[in-house]
């Protein structure tokens, strides 16, 4: 009796479900590196290295600890390319008479899955996923016959189930949320601890050089590669941030600097995503520093909310909202995706840094991603699944389940407001608030219209005329069709045909 276990790529859990109950002897686990998954939307080459080589590493580690591993290398000539074919051939090689296996992360791959019994005529048991604090079930419980799922009550349930910064029933300090402290710009001459890197070792290296050869031709840069790619590592990541950057995070969290990619930012979530940390105990030593007195409560309450809150709330929400949520366009857009995001030139200062930041490390932070790159697209009337698209092929950490409803939902719009309570739409001025980008752009921040006025400011009333009938309704953007019915006809045209010269550009 031989059960197989195929292990993917995110799932790399010591504790893994699947693991539990069978004894090494019993089991060979599956390991494949496979065409499919690489290219099906086309990855930056870092986010294929960092998956391949901790796939590598991890595979090394059962091995010591016991277990059979057959590891299908994507180079190996009777590799097929996909999932089924590799599972299929597996079973056959080792004689198997079961296969038990983690539900995938995504839609797409939970239905391949479900067609191994078939493919194989064997029993197939897809377990449970119990590496997050909230269940699917127990989330679409609290989800169910909400208009809107406000994050916010969502993270304060989180808050009281797991006890996270609690003082008996009320949260520590007084409040749940201080997100308001947690806007400052940068003080000039500000200097950063940057974050540990971890140099590539025989195994990455090996893996850099296949991925070399076989993607080059995607966007974003192999260089310069630093992930963590074993849990030791992603533990002295953790550690490195709770010591270094998570009492100045809160402060800085939503500033951008030319320059800088990190600033305090923890680049956590490829780790925790992978499955080399747990949520748990990242959020539990981040609490610690706060009961030891070494990061602020602002600080701490602001990090353990991007966990414990986003991302319990939107693998919850991506479930929940069902596999044809990515097909979601509440606002119409239908523009091609900017070649800027691409890495074609471009004279918006903000734009070219974050896209730059993502082109060398297949990463760029919350407000990056959100108020230049997601904010620039849906003003210019992007395809949300374009966007989507990019967003899965370019950022390390995104798989399908985290990274949809953040740019479906949140950053897109469009879901028409299932996520978020509105748009999140900006002008030149709060990039110029949380930046130090204008000072160096081409265009002046502080004109809507004329040769050289801020593109973002006459795209941004733009957007408002264009679906004043779908959004002038929308209780938080009252205040900002005020201010644009206060334009007189002449200055509304103005605006209107200034954006109107800048999307013909992209064109």
């Amino acid at each position: 009796m031989t059960i197989l276990i195929p292990i993917l790529g995110d799932q790399l859990s010591h504790t893994l479900a699947s693991l539990r109950d069978v004894t090494p002897a019993s089991a060979v686990v599956l390991m494949m590196e496979v065409a499919d998954e690489a290219t099906y939307v086309p990855h930056h080459p870092q986010k294929i290295a960092l998956f391949f080589s901790a796939m590598r590493h991890y595979a090394d580690e059962l091995r010591g600890a016991g277990w059979t591993v057959d590891y299908v290398t994507l180079d190996d000539p009777a590799n097929t390319g996909d999932f089924a074919s590799e599972v299929a051939r597996a079973a056959a090689r080792h004689g198997a008479t079961s296969i038990v296996t983690v539900a995938g992360g995504e839609w797409r791959v939970l239905e391949g899955q479900r067609q191994w019994a078939e493919r194989t005529g064997l029993p197939l048991t897809i377990l449970d996923d119990d590496r997050f604090i909230c269940t699917i079930e127990q989330f679409a419980g609290w989800a169910q016959g909400r208009k809107r799922m406000i994050m916010e009550d969502f993270y304060r349930i989180m808050r009281r189930q797991t006890g996270l910064l609690m003082d008996g029933d009320q949260p520590a300090g007084g409040q749940w949320n201080y997100d308001a402290d947690n806007r400052k710009s940068v003080p000039k001459g500000h200097r950063f601890t940057p974050p540990v890197r971890f140099a590539p070792d025989a195994i990455t290296s090996d893996v850099m050089a296949l991925v070399a050869g076989r993607f080059g031709n995607h966007f974003g840069s192999i260089d310069g590669f630093r992930w963590a790619v074993t849990r030791t590592q992603a533990l002295a990541a953790l550690a490195d941030f709770v010591a270094h950057r998570l009492a100045g995070f809160g402060d800085y969290q939503d500033a951008m600097v030319t320059g800088e990619d990190v600033l305090n930012h923890s680049l956590l979530s490829p780790a925790l995503n992978l499955g080399l940390l747990s949520p748990l105990e990242v959020c539990q030593a981040a609490e610690a520093a706060y009961h030891a007195g070494t990061a602020p409560l602002n600080a701490v309450e602001g990090f353990i909310r991007q966990i414990l809150g986003w991302r319990e709330y939107v693998r919850g929400l991506y479930w929940f909202a069902g596999p044809d949520y990515t097909a979601r366009n509440h606002l119409a857009a239908t523009r091609p995706l900017p070649a800027a995001y691409w890495g074609a030139p471009t004279d918006l200062r903000c734009l070219s840094e974050a896209v730059d930041n993502t082109r060398r490390n297949s990463s760029a932070h919350h407000i990056q991603r959100l108020m230049i790159l997601g904010n620039f697209a849906m003003l210019v009337g992007t395809d949300p699944a374009e966007v989507h698209r990019w967003y899965l092929a370019v950022y390390a950490d995104a798989l399908e389940w985290v990274e949809a409803p953040n740019v479906i939902g949140m950053s897109q719009f469009a879901d028409g407001g299932l996520m978020s309570t509105k748009p999140y739409a900006a002008g030149g001025a709060y990039v110029n608030r949380m930046s130090d980008h204008c000072k160096s752009c081409k265009y002046d921040v502080k004109q809507r219209t004329g040769p050289k006025a801020c593109p973002l400011n006459s795209l941004y009333w733009d957007f408002l005329a264009r679906h004043e009938e779908r959004l002038s309704g929308n209780q938080r953007l009252w205040r900002m069709y005020d201010g644009w019915r206060r334009f007189s006809e002449d200055e509304q045209t103005r605006i209107r045909e200034q954006a109107a010269t800048f999307l013909a550009t992209l064109a």
